[in-house]
């Protein structure tokens, strides 16, 4: 039983290189270098937050395997829980990162295998039949509980659901989304899908949080989105007051800005315990947010 989770999401592949390095195509030894420092700084950020107060039993880091193997590694020996993408980074349709994906996790050993999925009820019918088949293949595979399956879920707009509110995303979020949010989770539950984690974009009311946490039967955490802090302070306090939410999942939003001043300061040793600081301080900001709004 989840009590509470809050992850420090660090996963990000492709959007790391195209928005964050600016890279155009192949990445270079030099950029995949640099996404290493990326994902050990942060590393270094949730230590630093461990070590000022962070309960470390419901702390956890959601890292990938391409550029962060080292953490992997290093939570692991740390003690703290891990979360590895199995996924292909950026890709509309779920595909697997590797067709050796088992192996892969049971060489990495984390804590759960986290699967990013697209899935709109009132999209594409036959991707969304293929994208269910393979999340029932790869659910299968963990039914004997020896690792945790984690299933990440975006709703993204459909044209015509955009074009219902004026092409405005922040009302598809507020008025469409959350319905269709509850009718994903239960399709895909529909065929004997049952993650031990969902992780859920954000919502704005407690009462669409219930409909969302009762639709998945599992632990929810809120991911970031890459928002500002008013919005993610607005899911969160809506969110932790619903039995079934139990934390967030969030990363850009905590770590991004700290990461871009790192390397215009020169990623030296300075910047690096600066932005160190600044990821720890603004992971506990939000681990107090969801805190304060659970027991208020």
């Amino acid at each position: 039983m989840i009590e509470r989770l809050y992850i420090l999401a660090f996963d990000h592949r492709t959007s790391l290189m195209t928005s964050f390095f600016g890279v155009d195509g192949e990445p270079s030894a030099e950029d995949v270098e640099r996404a290493g420092v990326v994902k050990q700084v942060i590393w270094e950020g949730l230590l630093k937050a461990l070590a000022d107060g962070t309960p470390r039993e419901f702390a956890a880091a959601l890292v990938d395997g391409r550029y962060g193997l080292d953490v992997i590694r290093a939570a692991r020996a740390e003690g703290v829980q891990v979360a590895v993408p199995v996924e292909a980074s950026g890709r509309a349709e779920l595909e697997l990162e590797f067709t050796d994906w088992q192996a892969r996790m049971r060489d990495l050993d984390p804590t759960w295998a986290k699967v990013l999925v697209r899935y709109n009820p009132g999209g594409d019918a036959d991707m969304n039949r293929r994208q269910r088949s393979k999340l029932r293949g790869m659910a299968q595979r963990f039914r004997d509980g020896s690792r945790g399956f984690m299933l990440e879920l975006l709703v993204p707009p459909e044209p015509a659901q955009l074009e219902a509110v004026g092409g405005d995303l922040a009302r598809y979020d507020l008025e469409i989304r959350p319905e269709l949010m509850v009718r994903a989770i239960g399709e895909i539950r529909l065929d004997e899908i049952g993650p031990n984690v969902w992780k859920v974009e954000g919502l704005d009311s407690g009462e669409d949080c219930d409909k969302v946490a009762r639709a998945a039967g599992s632990p929810c955490v809120v991911l970031g989105r890459g928002a500002d802090r008013d919005a993610v302070d607005r899911w969160l306090r809506a969110a932790a007051k619903v039995p079934g939410y139990v934390g967030f999942a969030i990363g850009r939003s905590i770590w991004w800005e700290a990461m871009q001043a790192f390397f215009a300061d020169g990623a030296d040793e300075a910047a690096r315990a600066t932005a160190v600081a600044a990821i720890a301080a603004e992971y506990r900001r939000y681990v107090d947010v969801y805190t304060d709004a659970a027991a208020g």
